[in-house]
């Protein structure tokens, strides 16, 4: 009996061990890059084609003028009425190629801002000089200035010292900029995951960083990132006839209370909402709240470039309460959280999609009816 009971109940004994210990090798052995879990979750999904009002894309980077015409296709299906190209760069008269190629499209739905060469700042009057060619840029169409992070970030003089974003050298610039109209679209620093801390396990960007390990700044000679934002903030308060656009929620999308307080206190600051979704989609309260409430100072953006269903994600954050949604095709993978959508109201939509942006652009010469 004995025997019989060992060879019947054995093999499955050992059969189950066997399992047990194959699963738990293979779990244990799971690497994090490749966990990607299904959702059990069973919430609406709400599909917007087209947004409530057309919207004014301010911040996207349209680099590739072969795709030019592929660009105002994905505008059209996402019902885009504009959108800003912030690659007209200054060195070697970038700009104008890009001003020819889009104006050529239409003149109308593109805009296209310039961008200094700060390659010359170590020449007497750079910022005079580069005043005048951003003054002609805007002759020829140009409807802003762009200034990329790498400013106050990794840019350096003849002596290889960073060059600031409050550089007094620069200033002749933001003031040309006030002079004629037309809004400074500027990017200072990056997310606080990539500034704060080392890239280990408690970085909440971990994956990100790991894939692009240049952005990882601690511990690095580039500037902390209150020191960035710092000198951004001295430029827009020194020049307070000249508007800035911050972009990426003034980068500081994670502490929309540090933002507010910038918003109150320089009245020339706007900002964008480009890249951010999925930092003002897992505060739903907070950044519903914050929205309305400065609801004339914010921009529509993705910086993305365009793409019919990288919009629609956008849409769907902004004018539905959908939950727990994957907000990557937006723009591109950050983090591992999901978003939930912030429904905000009508006439605030309409303002951060359209209003503002129109607002801001008016203030040069040639109106947008």
């Amino acid at each position: 009996m004995k025997k019989i009971f060992i060879k019947r109940y054995g093999f499955l004994f050992t059969c189950f061990i066997s399992y047990a210990i194959a699963t738990s090798a293979q779990t244990s052995d799971l690497r994090l890059v490749d966990w990607s879990p299904k959702s059990q979750l069973v919430v609406k999904e709400t599909k917007i084609i087209k947004p409530k009002y057309p919207v004014i894309d301010i911040h996207n980077h349209l680099r590739d003028l072969s795709k030019a015409e592929y660009y105002l296709k994905e505008m059209d299906k996402a019902g885009v009425w504009m959108c800003a190209n912030l690659d007209g760069l200054s060195e070697n008269d970038l700009y104008k190629e890009n001003l020819s190629v889009y104006h050529a499209i239409s003149r109308e739905r593109f805009l296209v801002f310039f961008s200094p060469d700060f390659s010359r700042i170590d020449e007497t009057g750079f910022g005079e000089k580069e005043a005048e060619r951003l003054e002609e840029a805007v002759r020829m169409g140009a409807r802003g200035l762009q200034i990329y992070k790498a400013l106050g970030l990794t840019l350096k003089d003849k002596n290889g010292k960073l060059i600031r974003i409050d550089d007094p050298r620069i200033d002749p610039i933001w003031a040309k900029c006030g002079e004629l109209g037309i809004p400074v679209m500027i990017h200072s620093s990056d997310p606080k995951a990539f500034h704060n801390g080392p890239v280990d396990k408690y970085n909440e960007r971990y994956e990100e960083l790991i894939a692009n390990p240049a952005w990882a700044y601690f511990n690095t000679n580039i500037p902390s990132k209150e020191d960035l934002l710092d000198q951004r903030n001295r430029v827009i308060e020194r020049h307070p006839n000249t508007i800035f656009i911050a972009a990426h929620m003034a980068n500081l999308a994670e502490d929309l209370g540090r933002v507010a307080l910038w918003l109150e206190k320089y009245p020339n600051l706007y900002i964008d909402i480009d890249a951010r979704i999925s930092e003002l989609g897992r505060q739903p309260y907070t950044a519903r709240k914050f929205m309305i409430k400065y609801q004339d100072r914010i921009l529509f953006a993705t910086d993305t470039q365009p793409n019919a269903e990288a919009y629609r994600v956008h849409y769907r954050f902004l004018e539905t309460d959908d939950e727990f949604f994957d907000p990557a095709p937006a723009h591109k993978f950050q983090a591992r959280w999901m978003i939930y959508g912030v429904y905000l109201p009508d006439e605030v939509l309409e303002k951060i999609y359209n209003k503002n942006a129109i607002k801001i652009l008016n203030r040069y010469k040639e109106e947008i009816k």
